[in-house]
């Protein structure tokens, strides 16, 4: 009998190393400045327990090589700050590509902005206090700025963008985007895109190619809405359609040129002239290498937009807050009633 109950112990013993061995093989290291274990599930997932130190954004930095994805920990683990001693599950792929979920699905809304003054409002032009009080707005709501770069990614199903994601552009070239915008956003640290049409460029209202230059270097994006800004579906008076078909071409090849030879930079975004295209652009832009053009249908983009049609909502100068909360839809709601 004593001989029976030694075996049971030694068994049991035998188990828990065992146990402890199979658990030092899931953990893949020691966080030496916690002095607290993470374990790795497979190659999708890490879990770790928050210290006093950590952030979500200093753990994303660790485990996730960008500390500008701690959204991606929070959104995962339903949560929106750190307590110290908190389980927290990190996910090393992008877990909801499409922003799909049981009741609807993401979208993204766009917003487009042309002029601004300093305190006079007129239909294109946006005051100083205004923007600001918009962009201050989306900073405290908990909105995220991307780029059009992370915005195509989401639409081509390559990568997951926070739910509350929204893009920033600007139409034309006009020099107040220099003098008022520019300083704004630097502010805040939120990305932009510029679409200029290049004619306007150098004029008595329009930024200097130095000054685009300086955007672009600032870490601006700057992308082409053609040559003069023509209607790109219809033909001029008693234009031909072999003299529409060669200006048209000539609309969408020459900025791009232009924009590369100035700023060394390949464009692959166009805006259309007062939002409107046919098949036929659509055609010619992809023969010359864009990727995706835009609109300006006041709508949001879910990930299956067609890219050469995807929406942009239109800021005009006498929008006031709410109007301006009304641009912001980010999820389109589908559940059955």
């Amino acid at each position: 009998m004593q001989r029976s109950a030694n075996r049971m112990k030694t068994i049991s013993g035998l188990v828990f190393l065992l146990s402890l061995l199979l658990l030092a093989a899931c953990a893949t290291s020691i966080r030496s400045q916690h002095k607290i274990s993470e374990i790795r599930i497979n190659d999708d997932f890490i879990i770790v327990t928050a210290t006093a130190k950590d952030t979500l954004s200093s753990l994303a930095a660790e485990y996730l090589n960008d500390p500008s994805k701690g959204w991606l920990i929070a959104e995962f683990n339903h949560i929106k700050n750190l307590t110290p001693g908190q389980e927290l599950c990190i996910p090393l792929f992008p877990f909801n590509k499409g922003g799909l979920k049981s009741g609807g699905f993401q979208t993204v809304p766009v917003l487009a902005y042309y002029s601004f003054s300093k305190n006079k409002p007129s239909k294109i032009a946006i005051t100083q206090d205004d923007f600001k009080a918009q962009m201050k707005y989306l900073k405290e709501n908990g909105y995220h700025v991307i780029t059009l770069d992370q915005l195509l990614g989401f639409l081509d199903y390559q990568e997951q963008i926070p739910e509350k994601s929204v893009a920033i552009t600007f139409d034309d070239g006009w020099i107040s985007v220099y003098d008022i915008a520019f300083p704004i956003l630097k502010e805040y640290g939120f990305p932009a895109t510029i679409f200029i049409y290049t004619d306007f460029i150098g004029g008595g209202k329009a930024m200097s190619w130095k000054q685009i230059k300086e955007l672009s270097e600032a870490g601006f994006d700057i992308q082409c809405q053609t040559k003069t800004h023509r209607n790109l579906t219809v033909l001029k008076k008693k234009e031909s359609f072999k003299e529409y078909f060669k200006s048209l071409e000539m609309e969408i090849s020459y900025p791009k040129k232009l924009i590369k030879k100035k700023l060394n930079k390949e464009c692959k975004f166009l805006a259309y002239p007062y939002g409107i295209a046919n098949n036929l652009v659509i055609a010619m832009l992809k023969k010359h290498g864009y990727r995706a053009a835009f609109t300006v249908d006041n709508k949001s983009n879910p990930f299956f937009i067609d890219k050469y049609k995807i929406n942009r909502s239109a800021i005009y100068g006498k929008y006031d807050i709410e109007k301006f909360k009304n641009k912001l839809s980010v999820f389109q709601n589908m559940e059955l009633k």
